[in-house]
């Protein structure tokens, strides 16, 4: 094969995919309301092979956006309420005593919900730590220990967690180390008047409408690896690099930082970054990233991973609007 016809069978991949993810975000857009935004941000983070955090009070459709981004792509999807009295095996599965027809008894290994390719904790700050502690492991390895034994997940496995900001009584917050494994965390506000109305009377009628399946589990994996193997910038890839670094205090820090700023991103965040940025260049149908691509993900993709001190509160200054003000300098 020659190096025209190779270059060829790239970009008809490419263009293949591109489409396949323009007719997922169609579909998905058809369903949910008002909120393209918050469906970008979703589909960036599946693309980048990350997990996602949505905040929002309820009733924005979080559930639902679940559900129908599972049937765009052809995933296999699942749900649990998280509650203080959820347990690791309520999650992971167990492990339960069996005796075949010969009497010899053997310990047989139940899958939890955890076993699928798109699965939702919803409120996951009301489970305790314990059961926190053990979706971590599965976020971060694609695998569950029961027992001592290790259990791979499906592939492509992606988690989507769920926050209320209002009500916090009776939660456990998500600590630093499980927030850091969330790619981004998408705010979800209200939607504008006309997409409301839309959804008012569509919802309230008599013929509920579903989303077709765009996609595939195997197109999404090899959606993931355009994404891996999309050429990026020295300029972009040192912007990223300096706006990660440029939050953290020390010496040479922007001021408001030194002064303002507890913790900042790792270098988690600046890999979280970087693949964002791929990812939403191949959903917007664009070969590589830009410095654009870096500036509007800043947010999402930071802001779970640092905290402000109380003076910064008292002087009204918030983590968002600090990214905002640093990443103008790029």
């Amino acid at each position: 094969m020659t190096t025209a016809e190779k270059k060829t069978d790239a970009e008809d991949l490419f263009d293949g995919i591109a489409g396949k993810l323009s007719a997922a975000r169609a579909e998905i857009a058809r369903i949910i309301y008002g909120q393209d935004q918050v469906i970008d941000q979703t589909l960036i983070t599946l693309l980048a092979g990350g997990h996602v955090l949505l905040v929002g009070v309820p009733g924005l459709a979080k559930t639902l956006l679940v559900e129908t981004t599972s049937r765009a792509l052809g995933l296999s999807s699942s749900r649990v309420q998280c509650t203080p009295d959820l347990m690791p095996a309520d999650i992971l599965g167990s492990e339960v005593l069996e005796e075949d027809s010969k009497g010899k008894r053997s310990f047989c290994f139940i899958p939890g919900p955890v076993f699928t390719q798109f699965f939702m904790a919803d409120e996951i700050n009301r489970a305790s730590p314990r059961t926190q502690s053990a979706l971590l492991q599965a976020m971060q390895e694609k695998e569950v220990s029961v027992s001592g034994k290790p259990h791979p997940l499906p592939q492509p496995f992606h988690v989507l967690a769920t926050q209320n900001p209002i009500e916090q009584e009776g939660t456990y917050p998500l600590p630093e180390a499980q927030l850091d494994r969330f790619l981004m965390q998408i705010d979800v506000d209200y939607p504008d008047e006309t997409s409301e109305r839309a959804m008012v009377i569509s919802t309230t009628s008599g013929a509920q409408i579903k989303a077709a399946a765009a996609m595939t589990p195997d197109d999404l994996l090899a959606a993931q690896a355009l994404v891996r193997d999309m050429p990026i910038g020295d300029s972009v890839a040192d912007a990223a690099l300096k706006l990660v670094r440029s939050l953290r205090p020390g010496e040479g820090a922007h001021e408001k930082v030194q002064e303002f700023v507890t913790w900042a991103p790792g270098p988690r965040g600046a890999q979280g970054l970087v693949l964002a940025a791929r990812a939403k260049a191949l959903l917007d149908g664009r070969r590589a990233p830009v410095l654009e691509d870096v500036v509007s993900l800043a947010v999402p993709v930071l802001r779970h991973r640092m905290a402000l001190n109380f003076r910064a509160r008292s002087s009204g200054l918030d983590v968002p609007g600090l990214i905002r003000e640093i990443a103008e300098t790029l």
